[in-house]
């Protein structure tokens, strides 16, 4: 746990280095740290305007992200023309556990089911630990963007139990089929992420 929240502290750094900068291409959601219902609804995210809601999906008008399930792990339902791009090279299975500054764009393979993301050895989840997706969506004006999301994962649960996930941040391109490096926010606070991303290499060493 204790590397887990060491990465929720430089991702709270990020936010503050990026305040005021959604006026650049990449409009970063700052910290949000919201934490998701662990059942068949889940929570529903619209990253355009910022609104993420337990469900029902009726509360959040034009969501593009929806993690959800009580398995053990984390199932994605997605909306039209969302999905959530696999591991580099792979070109089946579910969303990827993305290393930061994997490239997110049109040229990806994306996941458009429901698997879970535990079900797949390839898609790299892990437990008690900060996991990055990266996603596309349909804006309200009907165009594809692509963006990276945070969620901060909690400890294996029982069986039918799945374990906490938090949202942790999120970002996304605004030029329109533009690819996204995840984990990049606008300047300065791409440095601090740039921090975030040796920790985390170092860790896994």
């Amino acid at each position: 746990m204790k590397n887990l929240k060491l990465e929720m502290h430089f991702a709270a750094a990020a936010a503050l280095c990026a305040a005021g900068a959604a006026n650049a291409a990449i409009v970063y959601s700052g910290t949000v740290n919201f934490v998701c219902a662990v059942d068949i609804d889940g929570c529903y995210i619209n990253v355009e305007t910022g609104v993420l809601s337990n469900g029902p999906g009726s509360g959040v008008p034009g969501w593009d992200v929806n993690p959800y399930s009580t398995s053990g792990g984390m199932n994605f339902f997605n909306s039209t023309g969302g999905g959530q791009l696999r591991q580099p090279g792979q070109t089946t299975g579910p969303a990827g556990n993305l290393a930061a500054g994997t490239v997110i764009g049109s040229t990806g393979s994306f996941n458009t089911g429901t698997s879970n993301v535990y079900g797949n050895v390839a898609a790299g989840w892990q437990y008690n630990a900060v996991n990055m997706i990266g996603f596309r969506f349909v804006s309200a004006a009907g165009t594809t963007h692509y963006g990276w999301m945070r969620f901060a994962m909690g400890p294996q649960g029982a069986a039918g139990v799945g374990p906490t996930r938090t949202v942790v941040d999120y970002a996304w391109e605004n030029v329109a089929g533009a690819s996204i490096v995840a984990g990049a926010v606008p300047a300065p606070g791409a440095l601090a992420l740039l921090g975030v991303a040796g920790l985390a290499s170092r860790r896994r060493r």
